[in-house]
């Protein structure tokens, strides 16, 4: 195949005062094997010199910036960029993570081995400091019809996906009133109705344990998957019996998330979570 005959895939790179990170996150897209890319950042309003850090960046390589007022909230900082895309095909690469060189040329031969395909995802590395993080215990179906594993947490990485670009357009893009847990809110509508495509290669580098994570923020990621599934749930996504999967989850998420309040001694806030997980057992949003 050709240059000519590769299907173009914008690479959408949310930041937020990462100067440190995001130029290493754009080499490695540089250096992809894949030529055929549109490289788009979207800047959250860092203040941090981000901007400055970018323009440095070696003129031979090309991407799209694109500041926006700082908002906090990624589905929104992503979505702009799909908005501003050209590509057949979306992929996104938060700018802690980095990818391997063969990334994306893997991924699009697997979706064109594979019409029916339209969101692939990968293995990754996990990176905490400099120490790899074991991922022998993550037992979870990670292709095809995933929906029920996905209930359970957020188990596709964003910085790993690859999906085609007409899926948005029928299925929405991320829920922009989410902070955080925004992926596992969209991953659980697409994985509702796409069969779910898996090349079992670390191609990703998941950075973590730096204190600007969203995920540590607050240090109570239950409250906004719960968050996170009541939305899904309201999007009329699901079918009758997804949803009953939907609200046994969430059910059970609060009732744990209520037993820890109450181990903190937050005893209003866990009778609350108490009263909510007994309302969802009986498939019931309020």
């Amino acid at each position: 195949m050709n240059k000519r005959e590769l299907p173009l895939v914008s690479v959408i790179i949310p930041t937020y005062n990462r100067k440190q990170f995001v130029t290493d996150a754009l080499k490695s897209v540089f250096e992809q094997t894949y030529d055929s890319l549109e490289v788009i950042v979207v800047d959250d309003g860092s203040t941090d010199g981000t901007e400055d850090a970018l323009e440095a960046v070696d003129n031979r390589y090309r991407f799209k910036y694109f500041r926006i007022p700082h908002c906090g909230f990624p589905g929104k900082v992503r979505n702009y960029g799909i908005k501003e895309s050209e590509g057949e095909y979306i992929a996104f690469l938060d700018s802690d993570d980095l990818w391997m060189k063969e990334k994306t040329g893997k991924q699009v031969a697997y979706m064109l081995d594979n019409p029916g395909i339209k969101i692939c995802h990968t293995r990754e590395i996990w990176l905490k400091g400099t120490t790899v993080v074991s991922q022998s215990g993550q037992k979870h179906r990670r292709n095809g019809y995933i929906f029920e594993d996905a209930l359970k947490k957020c188990i596709i990485g964003p910085s790993t996906v690859l999906i085609k670009k007409s899926v948005f357009a029928v299925h929405g893009g991320f829920n922009e009133s989410l902070e955080i847990a925004e992926d596992y809110e969209l991953w659980l509508r697409l994985t509702s109705l796409c069969t779910i495509g898996y090349l079992d290669i670390p191609l990703v580098i998941k950075r973590g344990g730096h204190s600007d994570q969203l995920s540590g923020k607050y240090g109570r990621i239950e409250y906004f998957r719960i968050e996170a599934l009541r939305k899904a749930l309201e999007s009329g996504a699901f079918s009758a019996g997804q949803r009953k999967q939907a609200f046994k989850e969430l059910s059970r998420k609060c009732s744990i998330y209520a037993d820890g309040c109450l181990k903190r001694g937050k005893a209003e806030e866990g009778e609350k979570y108490r009263n909510l997980s007994r309302l969802f057992s009986n498939n019931i949003i309020k």
